[in-house]
């Protein structure tokens, strides 16, 4: 197929960022340029060898390119205490034999949007550091990016990370500002949508049985987080991420939205990261995000499964 549409992703692999790249890889329709890397659920160092193991394991050629390892003005902690010190578990995997980009993640999304400018898909998984600093580098970005999907926030002050903050955001609020700022349509997956389409414990499990590489190698490094999960939040395991890809690949599967003017609160004491939605209209201010708020649970999982490796 020629006509796919060129994909970029910025993810900071992270179990759940796993399974939304493991959804890339399979999309026939969607011609993967790269993968751009920045920390937040754990250490850049971590995150990189991730995205390049995953690639292997999945045997997909593509190239990583490392980005910041850490916020653009305040530190911030990781997610290790979810996925585990290494972000995968500690499953202690052997190291992908390939390695990493020379080139700085956020060139790489400059340079990629120049190629393909008004057709590049671009999704976020993580902090949103790298491409705010890819639009200091060039503001003329917005323009030349077909679709934004960012995986972050929560859109009536139901935080994972904080009373009202969701972690990629929370992270780094600086970034997510200056991206919220700059571009006039972002498609926004937020926390409080991912709650609304969890999958059963059971199901997880019988779908991670299966005898793939790609099932066998999730199955491992997703076993912390999903224990944890089951201790935290019960009944239903939730994939942040993979919820974010299925709307970037397959927007026929978008349901529900609403389409608002959205602000990142970077100094409250209690509402930093905080991403504050105009449900109203009251401002006046431009609407610039559009907010998923149901999508098809059954496609869901059965993407999920074809990520997996398992048959239709």
């Amino acid at each position: 197929m020629t006509d796919r549409i060129p994909l970029l992703i910025d993810t900071d692999p992270g179990v759940d960022d796993a399974l939304a790249l493991l959804m890339a890889f399979r999309s026939p329709n969607h011609r993967l340029l790269g993968l751009c890397v920045t920390a937040g659920n754990v250490g850049l160092t971590h995150t990189v060898a991730n995205a390049l193991k995953l690639c292997e394991v999945a045997g997909i050629e593509v190239p990583v390119y490392p980005g910041c390892d850490r916020p653009l003005v305040f530190p911030a902690e990781d997610a290790s205490y979810v996925h585990g010190r290494d972000g995968f578990g500690d499953v202690g995997y052997q190291p992908a034999r390939r390695a990493a980009e020379a080139e700085h993640a956020a060139l790489a999304i400059v340079r990629e949007a120049d190629a393909h400018a008004g057709n590049l898909l671009l999704v976020t998984l993580g902090p949103l550091t790298n491409l705010a600093l890819a639009l200091r580098l060039d503001p003329e970005l917005p323009r030349k990016v077909g679709r934004l999907v960012v995986m972050g926030g929560a859109v009536t002050g139901k935080g994972n990370t904080s009373i009202a903050a969701e972690f990629n955001v929370a992270f780094d609020p600086e970034a997510a500002a200056v991206v919220f700022d700059g571009f006039p349509d972002i498609e926004v997956v937020d926390w409080e949508a991912v709650l609304g389409h969890g999958f059963r414990h059971a199901d997880v499990n019988r779908w991670l049985a299966a005898d793939t590489p790609e099932a066998r190698f999730y199955d491992a490094i997703s076993r912390k987080t999903r224990a944890w999960s089951e201790g935290k939040r019960g009944e239903y395991w939730h994939s942040a991420d993979a919820l974010a890809m299925l709307a970037a690949l397959h927007p026929e599967h978008v349901l529900e939205k609403e389409r608002h003017f959205l602000h990142v609160e970077t100094q409250g004491v209690h509402t930093r990261g905080a991403t504050v939605v105009d449900w109203q209209d009251r401002t006046g201010r431009p609407a610039q995000a559009d907010i998923l708020l149901r999508a098809d649970q059954a496609a869901f999982e059965a993407r999920i499964r074809q990520a997996l490796g398992l048959p239709d």
